[in-house]
């Protein structure tokens, strides 16, 4: 049980820290111009990544589960996810953000992940809301919420795809 609530602790603080970092990077967009779109999806999200962990944590207890028989390969998922979401927040620099943020006129990134996968963070973010669980055999948890994660993410991508291309016309058709 101490490893489960560590592990727990470690990714709330890593979310907490994220946060802090989403923080600072929106204050420099704004400053810049940037636009935010879909500020009720984005309550909706955070909304559910708290539920996630009361879930995760609640089935853990309640209803007693262990150490997964395949644990080391979801925990190898999970650190693949932690390597691709820091190499797509790196490369994202400033403009990575927890929100829908975007600077019209700036163009697309298209350097580390990005140059090979359209949208690495939410992959990554897919990954862990799967594999988390499953370390420690949460299979309700992990199921229920990769759907909603999947469900909310294809909405999002949509309003977030839409944002960048509006921001890219709006800028070319300035100048």
């Amino acid at each position: 049980m101490t490893v489960f609530f560590a592990f727990v602790l470690f990714i709330i603080i890593q979310r907490a820290s994220e946060l802090t970092l989403a923080r600072r990077n929106e204050k420099i967009l704004r400053s810049q111009g940037a636009i935010e779109f879909d500020k009720d999806g984005y309550r909706v999200i955070a909304a559910m990544h708290v539920t996630f962990f009361i879930s995760l944590i609640y089935e853990k207890i309640f209803l007693h589960r262990t150490l997964n028989t395949y644990w080391t390969l979801f925990a190898a998922l999970f650190v693949g996810a932690q390597i691709l979401r820091y190499w797509a927040i790196r490369s994202l620099g400033v403009h990575w953000n927890t929100k829908v943020l975007v600077i019209p006129g700036k163009k697309w990134i298209t350097m580390g992940p990005y140059k090979y996968i359209r949208h690495p963070n939410y992959v990554a973010v897919i990954t862990e809301i799967a594999a988390i669980p499953l370390i420690f055999s949460c299979y309700i948890t992990a199921a229920v919420f990769s759907l909603v994660n999947l469900i909310l993410l294809r909405r999002r991508i949509k309003i977030e795809e839409s944002a960048l291309r509006e921001a890219s016309i709006s800028s070319s058709s300035l100048g």
